[in-house]
């Protein structure tokens, strides 16, 4: 649970407040839903973001519990690709006595994700609230060190699933794109909340690192997402996390998946 002020920083609140309610959520209290995704090809079988584990949220850290339900081992999961290294999305690699929790899987993560997160002089440079992301996100890439592959924006973690730049929010967040009949766009925390940045993508995040790049990112997604009528699959948005981007005035409307 978190205060609903995450959102627009430099919006009125009022107007927020509005957003939120039109969409059946609470104005003051936010309770993002996760939804990390799960490809399957021919010969993998691909996650994107490995979730919090159990040292974050109370609420969190069920995708183990989830794939269980769904008779998936995590030992046949074959890819992992981080999008960021925020606890939510990576603390879920490891389980106890540090041990792997998809011990079979290769890695890939942003190269600059991987050389921000890792600096060792990176805890110096963030504020005091931070340091236990900079831990986090240390321990969790350390441990997958020996088996990870660095990607930059236009490569393909396979063919016809491709890794987008949607820096901003981190210095090396990034989204993917699978190709398809109508394709999926799968932005992960470029586009956090869709009743509030589908209408003002020019809205401030309060976790977004660096807010013109994560706003000019947004647009560019957004927009790629009208115009080629894409699915999107959004981490934090309502689940199961499957909606359009149409365009509305200057902005966008979000239209949940049938």
């Amino acid at each position: 649970m978190l205060p609903a002020t995450i959102h627009a920083l430099d919006a009125p609140q009022e107007e927020v407040h509005r957003l939120l309610r039109e969409a059946g959520l609470d104005p003051d209290q936010v309770k993002p839903a996760t939804n990390p995704a799960l490809i399957r090809t021919r010969s993998d079988l691909i996650l994107l973001d490995t979730g919090s584990g159990a040292n974050f949220q109370p609420t969190a850290g069920k995708l183990l519990d989830n794939l269980a339900a769904a008779n998936i081992d995590p030992k046949s999961i074959t890819k992992v690709v981080f999008t960021h290294a925020h606890p939510d999305h990576i603390w879920g690699t490891i389980g106890a006595n540090s041990a792997l929790n998809f011990p079979n899987a290769a890695y890939y993560v942003s190269a600059v994700e991987w050389d921000f997160w890792m600096d060792p002089h990176l805890a110096t440079k963030l504020p005091e609230q931070m340091h236990v992301f900079v831990t986090g996100a240390q321990t969790n890439l350390a441990a997958v060190k020996d088996r990870v592959t660095m990607v930059r924006p236009g490569d393909d973690i396979v063919t016809g699933l491709s890794v987008l730049d949607s820096a901003g929010h981190t210095p090396g967040h990034i989204s993917l794109v699978l190709a398809g009949s109508e394709g999926l766009l799968i932005p992960a925390d470029a586009i956090t909340e869709p009743a509030v940045y589908f209408p003002h993508p020019e809205w401030q995040f309060a976790y977004d690192m660096d807010h013109s790049v994560a706003v000019a990112n947004r647009k560019k997604l957004l927009d790629r997402a009208a115009t080629d009528r894409m699915k999107m699959l959004g981490f934090h948005w309502p689940y199961p996390g499957l909606g359009f981007a149409e365009r509305k005035g200057t902005a966008y409307r979000y239209v949940a998946a049938a």
